[in-house]
């Protein structure tokens, strides 16, 4: 992976773990909702993880800090 850098989303998330967690989450949401928070033609990648990954990055997704994940 290139894009986003891992170094990047992890000043952003906490570990590895839940970034895996959380892209996974969203990306699942988009192929259910087809619904995605950056226009399509200005995502770099063509997949949905990456697309979660890169929403990450931009700070379009609310991560919840010290909480439990579902």
């Amino acid at each position: 992976m290139i894009y986003p850098s891992i170094d990047k989303l992890l000043n952003i998330v906490d570990s590895k773990y839940q970034l895996v967690h959380i892209a996974a989450r969203r990306s699942k949401e988009m192929t259910k909702t087809e619904y995605f928070q950056i226009p399509i033609s200005k995502y770099t990648s063509s997949k949905n993880i990456g697309r979660a990954l890169e929403e990450v990055s931009e700070g379009l997704v609310n991560i919840k800090r010290g909480e439990e994940l579902e």
